[in-house]
C-alpha cells in the first residue's frame, strides 16, 4: 500500500488543495477581472484592481463587566466567518466610559482568500437581502483610498445565527479593503462583485 506524500505541513495544507475555489473566486477571475481591464484600460493584469481583504469588528463594551458577552460574541463572530477571531483590547485609559488601558473592548477577524470571498458571498446573496426595506448599501462609505466600510445593526441577518441562542442583539461593522487607486474603481469593482448599492 503506497504512502501518502506530505509537504512537511501535515494534514491541514492537504484539505487546503483540495478545497473547492469559491465561486465569487472564479468569477474574479474569469469575468470581472478581464472587465476592469477593459473599462479602466490596465496595461497589465496586476494593474486591475482586486479585493485584497474583509476585516470584521465588533465592539462590546460590556466585556469589562461582563464576560458572558465577549463569549457570546466570540460565538456568533465564529459562525459568521468561520474563522476564531482577535480581542481587541483598550489602547489608552478614558475614566468617563470606565475604562481602563488592556481591557477587551472588542472583537476582530481579517478574512482573505477563499474565506474571503466565500464571506462576500454570503453577505451580498443571503444577509443583506433578509434586512427589512433594504435599499442596498450607502455609496457614500469609502475612505478615498479605494476601501469600503459598511456597518449592520444585528447580527441576525447571517443565516448561521440561531435567534434562540443570542444573548443580545450586536452591530458589526465590516471593511473591505481593495488594491483601487481611487474611490471610483472600487466601486466599480465591488458592484462588479455582487455589493447592491442604493440607487443614487
Amino acid at each position: 500500500m503506497a504512502e501518502k506524500r506530505t509537504n512537511g505541513k501535515g494534514e491541514a495544507s492537504e484539505a487546503a488543495a483540495a478545497a473547492p475555489v469559491p465561486r465569487l473566486k472564479t468569477r474574479y477571475l474569469e469575468e470581472i477581472r478581464p472587465t476592469l481591464i477593459s473599462e479602466l484600460k490596465c496595461t497589465s493584469v496586476m494593474q486591475a484592481p482586486r479585493l485584497e481583504k474583509i476585516v470584521v469588528n465588533i465592539g462590546i463594551g460590556e466585556a469589562s463587566q461582563n464576560q458572558k458577552a465577549l463569549d457570546a460574541a466570540t460565538i456568533d463572530l465564529q459562525a459568521i466567518t468561520g474563522q476564531k477571531p482577535l480581542v481587541r483590547k483598550a489602547k489608552k485609559s478614558i475614566a468617563q466610559f470606565r475604562l481602563r488601558e488592556g481591557m477587551n473592548v472588542g472583537l476582530m477577524v481579517t478574512l482573505r482568500g477563499n474565506r474571503m470571498y466565500e464571506f462576500l458571498d454570503r453577505l451580498c446573496n443571503a444577509a443583506l437581502p433578509r434586512i427589512r426595506d433594504f435599499q442596498g448599501v450607502p455609496t457614500r462609505s469609502f475612505d478615498g483610498r479605494g476601501n469600503y466600510s459598511m456597518g449592520l445593526r444585528e447580527q441576525l441577518v447571517f443565516p448561521e445565527i440561531e435567534y434562540d441562542k443570542i444573548d443580545k442583539l450586536r452591530g458589526l461593522e465590516i471593511t473591505m479593503v481593495t488594491s483601487a487607486r481611487t474611490d471610483q474603481e472600487a466601486r466599480r469593482l465591488l458592484e462588479l462583485l455582487g455589493v447592491p448599492f442604493a440607487r443614487s
